[in-house]
């Protein structure tokens, strides 16, 4: 697998949101990698519906937990894939929370005993993704992997992760918040960010580039709403998309959040220019 075949914009959704059309209208609107958000179990039959969905767009996970998905049963399924779809799936694993996850502990060494039995079970190198925020698995990613899919970050996290992953695959996610009004894009925006803001990860991160305690209060000040959940507008989105582009990632995956998922691909598609194409 290569950087060009993950294109320059996708989408990410939740496994749950990915129902029959959904992935064959992203690819006609010109989104070239699908986002398997979520934690898909280790048999990937959400995957190999995209896959069955679509002609010729990269499938990507985003991501298989590592404490949830035996990595021997999820081998066997990249390559049940591979086999039905050569070079068209990605394989994106990660360590997930510790709130969400009581036995993660040590997770960069069990990141490091997962890829040594991918290794084993035949799941190329180029093949497969890391979640990665923190420099120590930016760097595993870089390393034992085609790069990294960081989620909920901002272009001042991407250009310092380009940094460590040197010529390794960056693709970062972006919430797109489309609304009449910023006040409604916000609102939407703060209550799907309402869990993520309760994870250490994601907020440790967040503050490392640029923001403080106080920014999380109330739900989120409108400067860190507006960086991780772009809105009101298409064209607002589309700018704070070339923003992680122009920090240094190769790839950036779309995540609409409001009502209307359909609509808001077409639309940030528009602004983007890939409906030109």
């Amino acid at each position: 697998m290569s950087r060009q075949q993950f294109g320059t914009y996708g989408v990410w959704l939740a496994e749950r949101t990915w129902v029959p059309g959904t992935a064959a209208v992203a690819e006609r609107l010109g989104y070239r990698t699908l986002w398997i958000g979520g934690s898909p179990a280790a048999e990937l039959e959400s995957v190999e519906a995209v896959l069955n969905e679509t002609e010729s767009v990269t499938v990507a996970t985003g991501i298989v937990n590592i404490w949830n998905a035996d990595p021997v049963e999820v081998a066997a399924s990249y390559l049940r894939l591979e086999d039905a779809h050569p070079g068209r799936f990605v394989l994106g694993i990660g360590s997930g929370h510790r709130e969400a996850t009581p036995e993660r502990v040590r997770p960069l060494a069990a990141m490091r005993a997962y890829l040594d039995t991918l290794d084993a079970e035949g799941v190329p190198t180029d093949a497969r993704l890391l979640a990665a925020l923190g420099d120590k698995t930016l760097a595993l990613a870089a390393e034992r992997s085609l790069g990294a899919h960081p989620y909920l970050t901002t272009p001042a996290h991407t250009k310092h992760a380009r940094g460590i992953l040197g010529d390794a695959v960056l693709a970062p996610e972006l919430k797109v918040s489309l609304a009449a009004d910023a006040d409604t894009a916000r609102e939407t925006a703060r209550a799907y960010l309402a869990r993520y803001f309760g994870l250490d990860n994601y907020t440790g991160t967040l503050k490392r580039f640029g923001f403080d305690d106080a920014a999380f209060v109330g739900g989120g000040t409108d400067e860190l709403v507006d960086v991780v959940a772009a809105n009101p507008t298409a064209d607002i989105a589309a700018a704070a998309l070339r923003a992680h582009l122009d920090a240094g990632a190769d790839h950036i995956a779309v995540q609409p959040i409001g009502s209307d998922v359909l609509g808001d691909l077409e639309r940030v598609a528009d602004s983007l220019g890939l409906t030109d194409a």
